[in-house]
């Protein structure tokens, strides 16, 4: 089972340093291809539209293929969208290439934690589902940084075309390590989408876009706003990003390590407010060297302290769709990556300075802590409900 965890966890390596890796080489990209910083800051878009595009697509007709088979054609995509990205010169090609390298994201997670689900021994389902999504923020501890100083001392194309080589050697660990099984449920289809039927998935999908959104409206433009706001010179960039994926690691090891105390709604609104905190501050103190890390790196580790409560929430409210309702998280955190970049984006196209970004970062977050609290506020009316029936 170790070696199918860690080709999965290459695996979501190479997509977290597909979605964050572009972050870092944003000024790059905008001046090799001749557009604009915010039109640059769409390719995070782009990618997020094929996640929700690809996602429910993958959820729905991964049953007619094994999981094997299903995981190495998202690889494949991985490979062939980073590459089109890689060697595109027009705007259309640019958000094609992301566009395709997006499509498998979703799916890979949700394939990947049906497949450890099946081989995982019991009690063991959750940790090895952490083990896949620790890739992903191993990737910004070291991907990212990496793939921003190639970007900074070669290309933005070499960060890319890295990215899709590593992805061609996941596609060898997934035929080598990655066993062949199939998913058959046994639950028709109509009966998967009954949980919608719900608001309680309706809000965790609210709070999960949202808040994405909010961290997504500062962290798409961090260059831009760690050099033009902070005073950091492009040099510090590379370490600029590993503390930020280091605060990303924490936050995930954070937000795990206290579950057992804390009920994962508590953990997730607070960690909610937390951000919304953070964003403010930056705006306040932004051009603060000290005050800008502190804050990036306590905003970034909020993201992640996020994933996990957020994702038991789903399946405590998924029942009988718990492909559907992992397939449907993914659409939501990446749509609010869309979300937030566009109006991170805004502000800049509307005149204003780099650190206004901060200002609809916050509201943002702020909007998913009160769909948590509207969450919590159903749950505890149903409770009662429940309970003076019963007496």
């Amino acid at each position: 089972m170790k070696k199918t965890v860690f080709s999965l966890a290459l695996g979501t390596f190479g997509l977290g340093m597909a979605e964050f890796g572009i972050m870092g080489v944003l000024t790059e990209l905008a001046h090799d291809t001749g557009i604009s910083i915010p039109a640059a800051g769409n390719m995070i878009s782009f990618y997020a539209f094929g996640v929700v595009i690809g996602a429910p697509i993958m959820a729905l007709c991964s049953s007619k293929f094994s999981l094997k088979s299903t995981l190495l054609f998202l690889v494949a995509l991985c490979v062939a969208g980073n590459a089109i990205f890689t060697f595109s010169h027009s705007y259309p090609m640019l958000a094609l290439g992301r566009l395709v390298s997006g499509f498998p994201h979703g799916a890979f997670f949700g394939v990947g934690a049906i497949l450890l689900s099946k081989i995982a021994p019991p009690g063991k389902v959750t940790m090895a589902v952490a083990g896949m999504i620790a890739g992903m923020t191993v990737a910004n501890l070291i991907g990212v940084p990496l793939g921003t100083w190639l970007g900074q001392t070669y290309s933005w194309r070499y960060t890319f075309f890295l990215i899709a080589a590593f992805d061609a050697l996941v596609i060898l660990s997934v035929l080598l390590w990655v066993p062949t099984l199939y998913d058959k449920s046994e639950t028709r289809l109509t009966e998967q989408f009954r949980f919608l039927k719900k608001p309680e998935p309706w809000l965790i999908f609210s709070a999960t876009m949202f808040g994405n959104a909010g961290v997504f409206a500062w962290f798409s433009f961090i260059k831009p706003f760690m050099v033009h706001v902070s005073g950091f010179s492009e040099f510090f960039m590379t370490a600029i990003m590993m503390l930020m994926g280091l605060g990303m690691v924490l936050g995930n090891l954070f937000s795990g390590r206290i579950s057992g105390r804390y009920s994962a709604l508590r953990i997730a609104a607070t960690t909610d407010l937390v951000i919304v905190l953070s964003l403010l501050l930056l705006f306040a103190f932004g051009e603060n060297k000290s005050a800008s890390l502190v804050m990036g790196f306590v905003c970034c580790a909020g993201l992640f302290a996020l994933s996990a409560p957020l994702q038991i929430l789903l399946l405590q409210n998924a029942k009988g769709g718990e492909l559907l309702g992992a397939a449907g998280g993914q659409v939501a955190f990446n749509l609010g990556s869309a979300i937030g970049a566009y109006f991170g984006g805004m502000m800049i196209t509307l005149g204003y300075s780099w650190d206004y970004v901060t200002l609809p970062a916050a509201l943002l977050s702020f909007a998913a802590m009160s769909s948590l609290l509207m969450y919590g506020h159903l749950k505890g009316k149903r409770k009662q409900a429940n309970a003076d029936a019963l007496a």
